[in-house]
């Protein structure tokens, strides 16, 4: 029977093909197309490694694990999209992310959830502490862009240097979200997730079953190691093929940051969050969904700022007004669907409707900036 782990090992297939691609000179095309393709299975293995050695590691130093290498795809492809100057690309990506997670993904969720379980329950309180955080990423993205707009003429390097300082502070208020979830409130965390069979990750989870014998650490230290190295080569082909490909398949950059690049880096986890939902197990698939996003607000984004900072890019928190307000969008409708701690199959829809219309907004953009 197909699923998600058969498809996602027939991709595999597809490293190989990229690499062939771009030594044979394919064009730009098929080297985006299949690097794409490729960063797909090996951002699945990444994941499964991760959880695999948080086992061993315990429930503290596993979730930091967790934490930190849960967005690692989109992070590397962000570094090297950096570095090579794309700095449209990188903002419009985190945008994206955000996007992708709060509407699409938890969408899906909702939906597929929705049709199998008539109503579906999950925990608010953590559905609240979360919306507060994104609350406060949208602040970070909006007070920057706010001074970039309203004063004529502003230097580069302060809009940097005052990214840089909201960096530093998202980061540490990062941390405190880990302290907050992992240590001082874990039993608001545990509810719901405590009663998640290992079975029900099965179709989503790449790692042979372990239930009976102990993890073996190196083995999958090994593999996350290879599948991170993989990763940065795949994205490499990827950033670089980008502009030229985008350009000839009738797609902007714009709208490649925002749709295409969060949805390549996050496919395998998109899969885990619907899958579970599925399952009726809506904690663990709001906890992905939203997590995600969070991640991505509070630690991905600052770390792409900071390493701007590094490489001489100019890296900030300085948004296109529209890319704020399709994020500020995504955090409003999320939070007002997900607030009440229930979810069905009509909300599911309506977050996908709203995601839905700002891709619409996204690929029509340039049009509308031209008529502007």
């Amino acid at each position: 029977m197909l699923n998600t782990k058969n498809v996602l090992s027939a991709l595999l297939l597809f490293v190989p093909i990229s690499i062939a691609a771009h030594f044979l000179d394919w064009g730009s095309s098929a080297i985006f197309i299949t690097s794409a393709l490729a960063i797909i299975p090996l951002a699945a293995w990444m994941g499964t490694a991760t959880e695999e050695i948080a086992v061993v590691l315990g429930p503290t130093l596993g979730g930091l694990l967790n934490a930190t290498f849960g967005n690692a795809t989109e992070l590397i492809i962000g570094i090297i999209a950096l570095n090579a100057g794309l700095i449209d690309v990188v903002k419009a990506s985190i945008t994206g992310s955000i996007m992708g997670n709060l509407l699409l993904v938890m969408g899906l969720s909702m939906l597929l959830g929705g049709l199998r379980f008539k109503e579906q329950t999950f925990q608010p309180i953590v559905a609240r502490s979360n919306a507060s955080a994104m609350n406060l990423a949208v602040i970070a993205m909006l007070l920057p862009t706010a001074m970039g707009a309203t004063v004529p003429g502003i230097p580069e390097v302060t809009l940097q240097r005052l990214s840089v300082a909201v960096a530093v502070v998202l980061i540490l208020v990062y941390g405190l979200t880990l302290l907050f979830s992992m240590k001082t409130h874990t039993y608001l965390y545990d509810v719901g997730l405590a009663e998640m069979d290992p079975a029900d990750l099965a179709d989503a989870n790449l790692a042979p079953d372990d239930s009976e014998g102990e993890v073996n650490l190196p083995l999958w230290i090994g593999v996350l190691l290879a599948a991170t190295l993989v990763v940065a080569v795949e994205s490499e082909l990827l950033v670089e093929s980008l502009e030229e490909a985008t350009s000839a398949l009738g797609l902007t950059a714009l709208f490649t940051g925002v749709i295409l690049v969060p949805i390549i880096g996050n496919a395998a986890e998109h899969a885990t969050a619907v899958t579970v939902a599925m399952k009726n197990k809506m904690d663990l698939s709001v906890s992905v969904a939203v997590g995600s996003s969070l991640q991505i607000a509070l630690f991905v984004a600052p770390v792409l700022v900071l390493a701007g900072w590094i490489f001489g890019q100019p890296m900030d928190l300085y948004f296109k007004p529209f890319e704020l307000v399709a994020v500020a969008v995504a955090v409003l409708i999320a939070n007002s669907v997900s607030s009440d701690g229930r979810s069905d199959w009509l909300e599911g829809t309506l977050l996908l409707a709203a995601y839905a219309v700002l891709g619409l907004a996204f690929y029509f953009h340039p049009v509308i900036e031209g008529i502007g």
